[in-house]
C-alpha cells in the first residue's frame, strides 16, 4: 500500500468564502501513483471546512445567506467564545454545519466523483494563511 501527504496553504483576503480544490486533489492523486484507494481532504484549522458540492455562484450565495442565518456573525457580544478576546464564534458554528472533511474514492488513478461534484474549501474567518491537508492511500 502506498501513501502520500501533501498540504495546500490556503489565503482568502475576506472574512468568508469558497474556494475549488478539485485541480489541486487531482494533482496530488496523480503525484501519488495511486491507482485504487482513498483521499482524504480536511481543512486542519477550526474555522474552516472542507466540502463537496456544485461549482454554482448562486449555490455559493446560497450557502453565504444560509449559513449567515444560521449563525449570524454580529453582534458579537452573542458567541460566549468571543468573550475570550475573539469574534470568530460565528466562523466555529459555520465550520461545524459544513463539515471538516471529505474522503473521495480514487479508481484508475482518478478522482471517481459524480456529476457537478467538486471539491471545496471553505473559509469563515480568513484574513490569514490556514493549511488544507491531503492524505491519500492505496495501491
Amino acid at each position: 500500500m502506498k501513501t502520500y501527504r501533501q498540504e495546500l496553504w490556503m489565503h482568502v483576503p475576506s472574512r468568508r468564502g469558497f474556494v475549488n480544490i478539485t485541480h489541486q486533489v487531482e494533482d496530488a492523486v496523480r503525484s501519488s501513483g495511486v491507482q485504487d484507494g482513498l483521499v482524504l481532504v480536511n481543512a486542519m484549522h477550526i474555522t474552516a471546512s472542507v466540502f463537496i458540492n456544485d461549482d454554482e455562484p448562486g449555490l455559493h450565495q446560497d450557502y453565504e445567506q444560509w449559513l449567515e442565518q444560521l449563525a449570524p456573525h454580529e453582534p458579537v457580544s452573542r458567541y460566549r467564545h468571543n468573550r475570550t478576546g475573539e469574534d470568530n464564534g460565528d466562523a466555529h458554528l459555520k465550520r461545524q454545519i459544513m463539515g471538516r472533511e471529505v474522503v473521495v474514492a480514487i479508481t484508475d488513478g482518478r478522482l471517481d466523483l459524480g456529476p457537478w461534484e467538486q471539491i471545496f474549501y471553505g473559509e469563515f474567518d480568513g484574513r490569514r494563511r490556514k493549511r488544507v491537508l491531503i492524505k491519500i492511500l492505496g495501491v
